[in-house]
């Protein structure tokens, strides 16, 4: 979206130049909302405290749903961070002059192998290299040599699907926002910018649900697991 205004893009054009300053305001806005969480803790909370333990709340109810509260909780740091991470990137697309990080694939790509190389990871660790790779092979030994394969395209493909979902959602909904904008310059229409609201979290909230299935899926793969 080169003709796209943004401000960043006053100073320079370039592609690497736009993304990368739009991923670093995303990651100081996210430290700067932590920050006001904790900088007055308080048993009963209140203001950003409050919003944030209601958030931590929401997404390990998320997590226990799929593997168990206490194995959901181990994960919920990377998941929260991720989530709002992701959010936020989100957001800032709407705001005119601003483009959002997660509409570069730069952006959905790094997200999708740090949860691709990590649950992996996590699965050899909890289960060891032999037990995780053998549940590969599939319930039935004699189709073992058709089911392997099948497993591996099937992994590395989340690689495309989460990022590309992040991605092309967003990235559409950008190409959404600047028609509005080209349309109504200085009064964009309410009930769009909702939408694309409504849209930023939920794209957040689908990453945060697949980063917690995928790791279920790792860590736990007997049924009594779950």
């Amino acid at each position: 979206m080169g003709d796209l205004f943004t401000f960043f893009g006053l100073i320079s054009h370039d592609h690497s130049f736009i993304f990368l300053t739009h991923m670093l305001l995303s990651a100081a806005i996210v430290i700067v909302l932590v920050r006001m969480a904790i900088a007055n803790l308080r048993v009963v909370p209140t203001g950003a405290q409050n919003v944030f333990e209601a958030y931590l709340d929401g997404v390990l109810a998320m997590g226990a749903d799929v593997m168990g509260r206490e194995k959901a909780r181990r994960y919920l740091p990377l998941v929260a961070t991720l989530g709002l991470f992701i959010c936020v990137a989100n957001l800032i697309g709407i705001i005119p002059g601003f483009e959002a990080p997660s509409a570069f694939l730069d952006f959905t790509l790094a997200l999708a192998l740090i949860v691709f190389v990590y649950y992996n990871f996590e699965g050899i660790r909890r289960n060891g290299i032999i037990e995780y790779f053998r549940h590969f092979l599939g319930p039935v030994w004699w189709l073992a040599w058709l089911m392997f394969p099948i497993e591996i395209v099937s992994h590395i493909s989340r690689i495309i699907s989460l990022s590309f979902r992040l991605f092309g959602n967003v990235k559409g909904d950008d190409m959404f926002l600047m028609v509005i904008l080209m349309l109504a310059p200085w009064f964009a229409p309410m009930i769009p910018l909702a939408l694309l609201t409504f849209m930023a979290f939920l794209q957040a909230f689908i990453f945060m649900m697949l980063t917690y299935v995928y790791l279920g899926g790792a860590v736990c793969l007997h049924d009594d697991d779950h």
